[in-house]
C-alpha cells in the first residue's frame, strides 16, 4: 500500500480506536481492522452519514455481538465523515487521478464529454474513406 493509503488507514484506525465500542483498544490496536476496508470504500465513494451509520450498526450487532445505543452509530458516522473531509480527501484525489498519454484527445459533443482515442481508420489517415 502506498504511503498516503497507509496514513489514511492509520488515521481511520485511530478514529475507530477512540470510539472503541468493545472496550479493548488499549490492549488490542487492530480490533476494528475488519471495518477499515469497508469504511474506506464507503468514504471514497462519498457515502452519506445514514448509510455509514447503518453499516456500523450492523457490524456492532452481527460481528461484535453488541446492541448499540441508537444514537451511537450516527454520532460515529458523523465523526468519520468529518475526519474524512479533513484528512482522507488527499488519499481519495490521489487514487482518482487519470493517467494521460499523448494519443488520447478530449472532446465535447452535445452535453456529454468523452475521452476518445484517435482511430487508425480515420479519414485523415485512411485514403479509402472520403
Amino acid at each position: 500500500m502506498r504511503a498516503a493509503g497507509k496514513a489514511t488507514e492509520n488515521g481511520l484506525r485511530r478514529v475507530l480506536n477512540e470510539w472503541d465500542p468493545v472496550g479493548v483498544a488499549d490492549e488490542v490496536q487492530d480490533e476494528y481492522d475488519c471495518m477499515l476496508a469497508p469504511l474506506l470504500r464507503r468514504l471514497r465513494r462519498g457515502t452519506d452519514q445514514a448509510e455509514i451509520s447503518d453499516f456500523l450498526r450492523l457490524e456492532l450487532k452481527d460481528h461484535f455481538g453488541l446492541t448499540p445505543v441508537p444514537s451511537e452509530p450516527e454520532r460515529v458516522a458523523a465523526r468519520l465523515i468529518s475526519w474524512w473531509t479533513a484528512n482522507g480527501q488527499a488519499d481519495r484525489t490521489r487514487r482518482q487521478r487519470p493517467r494521460w498519454s499523448g494519443r488520447h484527445t478530449y472532446r465535447t459533443s452535445g452535453s456529454r464529454s468523452s475521452l476518445r482515442r484517435p482511430s487508425v481508420h480515420s479519414r485523415a489517415t485512411n485514403p479509402c474513406r472520403s
